[in-house]
């Protein structure tokens, strides 16, 4: 068998005769060995400890140059890895209390000590101080993890604290221990709070039923900020299996669900963008009769009054509303370019206001101001500005279910860089600044921080989509400017809108020019919509062309029969689409003009098929559209 390796042991004692009485007691100890150096003073063993290595320590209290337990206190930092046992002649409970809190492994009194007694004393006291050194480095191991690791007792209070949990939590060890996890980890009166304590306790009290669990829960910081943890408990066990306590250890994934939720909306945009792509060119087609008829009953029924005019105007105003309504989904959700001019803030907030004043309920009262007459002008889409200020006007309506104020201002404003600094996306400038305010509910610190997010909405089920604001948001950045919001609990909000001013003069419409009429011409019309036919050989009827419709492409080319003079055709039709059927009719006659139309955006059309392709129609388009685009595809001028 191999021998067994000698313990070295490093006897502190002034005192000759008890060193050999020492020796003798533990030359005849069964199945040990041991090895020896005395020294008879501290500053000896102090040397002793920097040059050899040493198993144990047995210290004597009364040294020549140090007494009591300043000499423990003063071998201690020497001796930090290894177990001392005191040995002295004093037997006082108080001061062998003393030593072992000091670090002592063991106090053993001279004369009362035995052979068995003391190797029984100097093993236990290495096993001791082996498995504290063990439990030290674990300590530190679970202090260098990253992940917050907390042991709390069956009464939820906290026993063990590492520094991870520090790191994360914003509590120091010495600040937690003894108190209670949920006041800690769930404080009143923060948002969202009492709903993580509720889910906290359930899992608690599965713990113990179950033994584990692990998944998400919500928790706040110090500071209350909140976080989203990935927990793991474990149920600990004492040495006769009864629940003792219960180990956490929670991992920060917040940012994780961050990108994850980001993620999310931008597949949900994706979505969106094709989901409109696909129903833009249905509702145009189910919109365009709708405009056009609005636009030929008056034309053909000359004894309406002023009220039905009226009625029928509102008809077509908002069937072109709806077609805006579908190209401003697909701008947010392909950021379509629109067509910008310079406007007057002036007469767009008008036109905001005549509606609201339409069709907000009537304990809404409007306020608008925006009469400065030295007002600047600014580059934008007229269609995306009016979605802009409409969105707002909504979201204010909805915050005052009890009735209000709704107030529309605009003024000019010098931005410098200080003020730009302040608010994100701001840029040092001259601005248009559009105020929408409300009297309404308002809006918490914590819900304002969201509002600008795809498809965050407060509102019920099925009564807000989400995309409200972060449309606004997204047509107001993508015009170089930006867009701050205040707002306060039961006393309103107001959100600005920060728009860059535009050198140059508004644009004044131009005067209604006369419709150009036809001379007999024939129009091939063709297009799968029987509704849409109808009302474009009514339209040109009127107007002294003649008409031969076709459902597709292939009765589109059986139709060249009758020799027509333009072709006006839709892109999207089932058996031979748009685009084959020009090439078909152009190559059996190369100098036919044609006209395309579609429902899909302005910014898919299609690029130019042939030369002789001359216009192109986004439904719903008018009637004078209409009558200008068939007059100059006939006469030669592009329209395109």
């Amino acid at each position: 068998m191999r021998a067994m390796a000698a313990i070295k042991i490093l006897l502190i004692e002034d005192n000759p005769s008890d060193v050999r009485l020492l020796r003798e007691i533990l030359k005849d100890a069964p199945a040990a060995r041991f090895e020896w150096r005395a020294a008879g003073r501290l500053q000896e063993a102090v040397a002793a400890l920097a040059h050899e290595h040493f198993d144990v320590v047995l210290l004597d209290l009364s040294l020549p140059d140090s007494r009591g337990l300043d000499s423990l206190i003063a071998l201690k930092p020497f001796a930090a890895a290894l177990p001392i046992v005191v040995l002295t002649g004093f037997d006082d409970e108080a001061l062998a209390t003393g030593a072992m809190q000091l670090g002592a492994q063991d106090y053993l009194v001279k004369g009362q000590v035995t052979g068995s007694l003391l190797v029984r004393s100097i093993r236990y006291a290495i096993e001791r101080q082996r498995a504290e050194q063990k439990i030290h480095e674990q300590a530190a191991l679970l202090d260098v993890a990253t992940d917050a690791i907390l042991l709390r007792d069956l009464d939820n209070r906290v026993v063990f604290w590492n520094q991870g949990a520090e790191r994360l939590y914003g509590w120091s060890a010495a600040q937690v221990l003894g108190q209670t996890a949920a006041d800690l980890l769930y404080g009143r009166g923060l948002v969202g709070a009492d709903e993580a304590r509720l889910a906290a306790e359930e899992v608690f009290a599965t713990v113990v039923v179950r033994g584990e669990w692990q998944g998400e829960l919500t928790k706040f910081t110090r500071s209350g900020k909140k976080l989203i943890a990935q927990s793991r408990w474990t149920l600990v066990r004492d040495e006769q299996g009864r629940p003792k306590s219960i180990l956490t250890v929670d991992t920060d994934i917040t940012e994780k669900k961050q990108l994850e939720a980001k993620f999310l909306r931008a597949q949900r945009l994706e979505s969106l963008g094709t989901l409109a792509g696909g129903i833009a060119h249905d509702l145009n087609n189910i919109l365009t009769p709708i405009v056009a008829a609005a636009q030929l009953l008056p034309l053909r029924l000359t004894d309406l009054d002023q009220q039905d005019l009226r009625l029928l105007r509102m008809l077509e105003e908002n069937s072109r509303r709806g077609s805006h309504l579908v190209t401003q989904i697909l701008s947010f959700a392909r950021g379509m370019e629109g067509r910008r001019t310079i406007l007057q803030i002036r007469h767009l907030l008008g036109e905001v206001g005549q509606i609201v004043r339409q069709t907000f309920p009537k304990s809404i009262e409007i306020r608008i101001d925006a009469s400065a007459q030295d007002l600047w002008t600014i580059q934008a889409d007229a269609t995306q500005m009016h979605q802009v200020f409409m969105n707002l006007c909504v979201n204010a309506r909805d915050a005052m279910p009890a009735g209000g104020v709704l107030t529309l201002t605009a003024r000019n404003l010098i931005v410098d860089e200080h003020y730009a600094r302040l608010i994100p996306d701001a840029a040092a400038g001259a601005y248009v600044v559009v105020t929408v305010s409300d009297t309404g509910t308002g809006i918490t610190p914590e819900i304002v921080e969201k509002i600008f997010e795809p498809f965050f909405t407060t509102k019920e089920l099925g009564k807000g989509t989400g995309l409200g604001l972060s449309t606004v948001l997204g047509i107001v950045k993508h015009h170089g400017g930006f867009v701050g919001v205040y707002s306060e609990p039961g006393r309103g909000t107001e959100f600005r809108v920060h728009l860059p001013a535009a050198a140059g003069s508004e644009v004044e419409p131009e005067a209604q020019a006369e419709l150009p009429e036809g001379c007999g011409e024939l129009v091939l019309v063709v297009d799968d919509e029987a509704a849409i036919l109808e009302v474009i050989r009514t339209a040109l009827e009127s107007h002294n062309y003649r008409v031969v419709g076709a459902g597709n492409g292939l009765e589109a080319i059986a139709a060249l029969r009758h020799s027509p003079q333009v072709v006006l055709i839709d892109m999207m039709m089932p058996a031979m689409d748009g685009p084959a059927a020009i090439f078909a009719l152009q190559d059996i006659d190369p100098h036919l003009p044609v006209v395309a139309m579609s429902g899909i955006a302005h910014a898919e059309r299609p690029k130019a098929l042939h030369s002789t392709q001359r216009a192109f129609l986004t439904k719903p388009f008018t009637v004078p559209e209409l009558l200008l685009a068939i007059h100059e595809a006939i006469h030669g001028r592009s329209a395109a």
